[in-house]
């Protein structure tokens, strides 16, 4: 990745926003209903996490277990897929409620179907999580699944639709070598971590730092752009924040709320509608 392509994300003069699990905050996190809000109210980019299956599927789940965003409750990785979807992932939340959309269970074929049919060039940042079950297997079939969409080998980061991350160093070193044109994002809590040479280890060709690591260090912004990288930083929801990661000038800002960050951006953060 060239300092050019670190620099995409300023192009527009400020962050691109990545809707964060979906628009999360108005809609259950990793449904089909949180995906399609935020596509309606314009991310640039949509979050999900990913986790296997017992008989190998790709679903779009944070937690080990479905307790907190569904009616059921077990390990995800000792479950089928048959059983997850017989669970309802929407009533925890407000917005599922209300009768406003899918609220299933999400699988990772899906979102990215969705994702690659939208009319504008959205990116989808599909994060594995570790320490799993089934370990490498995780990326080896989220790669398999970018192959067949056509998405694991882009012609340059700028064209990339899909982008992997992970706060597993080993994760993002197996994606690099099996997958070397596609972007990454080593995800990390420590300025340390981030700011050291684990990056540079695995290839990654951006660093992701949460915004309250980034408030505590706002020198690896500058840090990751010396070594040709990208900043993506998470959870970026309030208002203050929103603007402290524009006038550091990070790439990527992560967000529960997709629709207000993108008004708050597109109208120069000038306070209205401010949390």
């Amino acid at each position: 990745m060239t300092a050019g392509e670190a620099a995409e994300g300023m192009q527009t003069g400020h962050p691109f926003v990545v809707a964060h699990r979906g628009a999360s905050a108005e809609r259950p996190e990793h449904t089909l209903a949180a995906y399609e809000l935020a596509l309606q109210q314009g991310a640039d980019g949509v979050e999900c996490d990913v986790r296997l299956t017992r008989d190998g599927h790709l679903v779009c789940v944070h937690d080990r277990r479905v307790d907190r965003t569904s009616d059921g409750t077990g390990l995800v990785s000792e479950m089928t897929l048959a059983q997850l979807r017989e669970l309802d992932f929407g009533s925890w939340h407000t917005g599922g409620r209300d009768g406003g959309g899918d609220t299933g269970l999400l699988t990772l074929d899906t979102l990215l179907t969705l994702v690659l049919d939208s009319k504008r060039p959205v990116k989808i940042f599909v994060e594995t999580k570790h320490p799993v079950r089934y370990g490498a297997l995780v990326e080896s079939k989220v790669l398999a699944l970018l192959h067949r969409y056509g998405v694991a080998a882009p012609a340059s980061a700028d064209l990339a639709r899909a982008v992997v991350m992970s706060f597993s160093a080993a994760a993002v070193w197996r994606i690099r070598r099996a997958a070397p044109m596609l972007p990454t994002v080593l995800l990390g809590e420590t300025s340390r971590f981030l700011g050291g040479s684990a990056a540079t280890t695995v290839g990654a060709t951006a660093v992701g730092p949460s915004i309250a690591t980034l408030r505590e260090h706002p020198e690896l912004v500058d840090r990751a752009a010396a070594q040709g990288r990208a900043l993506y930083c998470w959870t970026v929801d309030h208002y203050e924040d929103v603007r402290y990661c524009r006038d550091l000038e990070v790439a990527w800002v992560a967000t529960n709320h997709p629709g207000r960050t993108k008004d708050w951006l597109e109208n120069g953060l000038t306070g209205a509608g401010r949390d």
